[in-house]
C-alpha cells in the first residue's frame, strides 16, 4: 500500500487497516518460523505497509492536537 493510498483513508479505516495488517503480520511471521515463506520479502513489505499506516495516524493525531 502506497502513501497515497494510506491518506486517502479515513481515521477509521486507518484504525481498522492496522488492526487487520498487525494480525496479519504476526500470522506470516509464525508460518515463517515454522516453515519457511517462498517469499520472505513480503514480511518487510508488510512491515513497512503497517509503519505507514501507524505514521498517518500520529501524523493525524498530532495535527487534531494542535488546532
Amino acid at each position: 500500500m502506497k502513501s497515497e493510498e494510506v491518506r486517502g483513508l479515513s481515521t477509521k479505516e486507518l484504525r481498522e487497516r492496522v488492526d487487520v495488517e498487525t494480525a496479519a503480520l504476526e500470522q506470516m511471521k509464525i508460518n515463517h518460523t515454522i516453515s519457511p515463506l517462498d517469499n520472505p520479502a513480503k514480511i518487510r513489505q508488510l512491515r513497512r505497509t503497517v509503519a505507514r499506516l501507524i505514521t498517518e495516524l500520529h501524523q493525524r493525531e498530532q495535527q487534531t492536537i494542535n488546532e
